[in-house]
């Protein structure tokens, strides 16, 4: 874990840390890499962080924190469902796609299998956070009789699937000359997808 250190030179770090990353993939990226990119020594650099595991877990945590308590409203109160998901889906598949973000789900699918305790950490620390907030969105349309749903977890997966595609998409398909996409449109073509199978047949598009 990263030890206590200035927050200003804990940002000047995460942030070099992030396009190192970016640029090299897990496997490939050396902490004196990082340490270069901060403009500070090894040393230094392992007084804040343990190892380059503690730091890439760090830099996702930070990510995290600032992207998932804008994701959804933390009171759904009389707000429907369907709007709550349409603004859920369209907010993460525009933040995931983003440069200093979508190289994240990129490094773990592509490395987790070497690095089984960054595919543990991402999915206790992401995923699982993410699936969280859905389950409350469906658990609140179900409650206000605008879903139906036979097995919440397995359509809470399938909205944070379509999500992770498009960030792959634009990371790892795009690159290698796959037709480009639009996150924007895709959130939307998505969403009505979900929303087609989670609507009241009265209530679907």
């Amino acid at each position: 874990m990263p030890r206590p250190s200035v927050p200003t030179r804990r940002a000047d770090i995460l942030r070099a840390a992030r396009d190192v990353f970016n640029a090299r993939g897990f496997a490939g990226t050396r902490m004196d890499d990082i340490a270069r990119a901060s403009g500070i020594s090894k040393a230094a650099l392992y007084l804040q962080f343990d190892g380059k595991e503690a730091l890439f877990q760090a830099l996702v945590a930070e990510l995290i924190e600032t992207m998932l308590p804008h994701a959804a409203p933390a009171d759904f109160g009389d707000m429907p469902a369907e709007v709550i998901l349409r603004q859920f889906i369209a907010f993460m598949a525009a933040r995931l796609t983003e440069p200093g973000m979508a190289f994240v789900p990129r490094v773990i699918i592509g490395e987790g299998a070497n690095f089984p305790e960054l595919a543990r950490f991402y999915h206790d620390h992401v995923i699982s956070r993410g699936m969280g907030i859905v389950e409350r969105i469906v658990a609140h349309g179900i409650a206000r009789g605008e879903f139906v749903c036979a097995d919440v977890p397995q359509a809470c997966r399938s909205v944070i699937g379509g999500v992770l595609i498009a960030a792959i998409w634009k990371t790892t398909f795009e690159p290698v000359g796959a037709e480009p996409i639009e996150p924007a449109a895709m959130a939307q073509a998505h969403a009505d997808t979900v929303l087609n199978g989670l609507l009241t047949r009265n209530q679907a598009p």
